[in-house]
């Protein structure tokens, strides 16, 4: 079952990119006492990923920052892939969420069969708006990004 609006965000241990590597990052503690728009990807430097859904994110980091506390961008890969990616994408305003085991996307529930493309369990394209660990916004895309680009979670926050 998948989160939805209103349901606490998941406290689960990944890893984020420190200043001398992977560090553990846990959920709870990230996301308690602040607004953060949160989006995820299928997979870093992926066509879709790389060239639609986090640049949008990236143009858009300072009229996103004027309403939350942070950004944030999950995806099923690795601490070292997360942050090779970030520096590609210019997204230094955005804190990577390397969810490499699938832990945290599996206890959301939005889990994406991609061993047909050869890219194993990944998460689903979507993004939420976490206000104080609990989900004010959730848009799911199984095609495009309508629901989870950076001007959707812009109109959200109103």
């Amino acid at each position: 079952m998948s989160i939805s609006q209103g349901d606490t965000f998941p406290a689960v241990t990944i890893k984020t990119n420190g200043a001398n590597g992977p560090e553990d990052l846990n959920t709870g503690e990230f996301f308690k006492g602040k607004k953060v728009a949160l989006f995820a990807v299928p997979g870093a430097f992926t066509p879709g990923c790389s060239n639609t859904h986090m640049p949008g994110f990236v143009v858009n980091a300072d009229a996103l920052l004027e309403k939350v506390d942070a950004i944030a961008c999950m995806a099923v890969n690795d601490a070292f892939v997360m942050d090779a990616w970030q520096k590609d994408q210019n997204a230094d305003q955005i804190t990577m969420l390397a969810d490499g085991n699938a832990e945290l996307t599996a206890a959301l529930g939005l889990n994406l069969d991609a061993t047909g493309f050869g890219m194993g369990p990944r998460s689903k394209r979507f993004a939420m708006i976490v206000n104080d660990g609990v989900v004010e916004y959730l848009g799911v895309d199984d095609k495009g990004v309508d629901k989870s680009s950076a001007e959707t979670v812009l109109a959200q926050l109103g």
